[in-house]
């Protein structure tokens, strides 16, 4: 027969067994949305590891991708309405991309929408981010994400990244410096940084077997497929992410300002780890080489 006491061990070992569940949750939900991304109100997903606040995304909150919370995820932007069009992935037949206008919410650098055709040639393209810091030159895949490429090229072809600043920068957990939102001050106290876009969401490219290794550039997004934005993280460690941000890129010169400016620390911080890089990082001018 149990006895008063074995009732209150049962009791206890449920409660603690609640407790766990409810962290294991909390953690799984953290991953999911830790990157980097950047919408109203949704925590982005910053690393997979740590979740953290906001975003990596590309058009609204930003607690999120990168959040780690941009996100990626931590972003990227946007949480639309049922009713509101979703964006479409690149449609071979036609060759054009699905971009959709964002209703997520955050603030908009508007320059327009990018033209909806596209070409898969050249295979490659060379993007080159000038920062006060020195040149960050990134191989495009353009091949498996011509509409993500095309969309890069367009707000770099009106100076949308001009003058940006890359507004957070990553742990030992979730190592990634996120860029692209030009409304961001990066001074560790603003708690609007990573909630700016270019008014537009599209589809996730390129994510069959995606990694996030040292050396990949990748889309801040929110945990909603379709709300990648303007938003982008450079990874300069690896990510345990899972396969939903696009991998844009592969870095091919620069990855010794990543690690000086991971050096230096963060600024503040969202209690993940992640903040606004001490080294600030201010991208000057984006160019494009390997047109067709």
């Amino acid at each position: 027969m149990a006895t008063g006491k074995d009732r209150q061990k049962q009791l206890a070992r449920e409660h603690y067994e609640r407790q766990m569940q409810r962290r294991i949750e909390r953690e799984q939900r953290t991953r999911r949305t830790a990157i980097i991304g950047s919408t109203v109100g949704v925590v982005v997903v910053v690393g997979g590891i740590v979740a953290a606040v906001a975003l990596l995304g590309g058009g609204s909150k930003p607690n999120a991708a990168a959040s780690p919370s941009a996100s990626a995820s931590a972003q990227s932007s946007a949480s639309a309405s049922p009713a509101a069009a979703q964006p479409k992935p690149y449609d071979a037949k036609t060759g054009t991309c699905g971009y959709v206008a964002d209703t997520g919410g955050g603030t908009v650098k508007d320059v327009g929408m990018p033209p909806a055709k596209v070409s898969l040639k050249p295979a490659t393209k060379t993007m080159t981010l000038k920062t006060n810091q020195g040149d960050i030159v990134v191989t495009l895949d353009n091949a498996k994400a011509p509409c993500t490429v095309n969309s890069l090229e367009f707000l770099a072809g009106k100076g949308y990244y001009d003058g940006s600043k890359c507004h957070r920068l990553g742990s030992d957990q979730f190592p990634m410096l996120q860029c692209g939102d030009p409304t961001a001050k990066a001074d560790g106290k603003n708690a609007t940084d990573g909630q700016g876009g270019p008014g537009y969401v599209m589809a996730e490219e390129n994510l069959k077997g995606a990694t996030y290794k040292r050396g990949v550039m990748a889309m801040a997004k929110t945990q909603r497929p379709g709300s990648t934005g303007s938003q982008f993280f450079l990874v300069y460690g690896d990510i345990g992410l899972t396969p939903d941000y696009t991998p844009v890129g592969t870095i091919t010169k620069g990855l010794d300002i990543l690690d000086k400016v991971n050096k230096a620390g963060v600024l503040g911080g969202g209690g993940d780890g992640t903040g606004a890089p001490k080294e600030a990082v201010e991208i000057k001018d984006v160019t494009f080489a390997g047109k067709s």
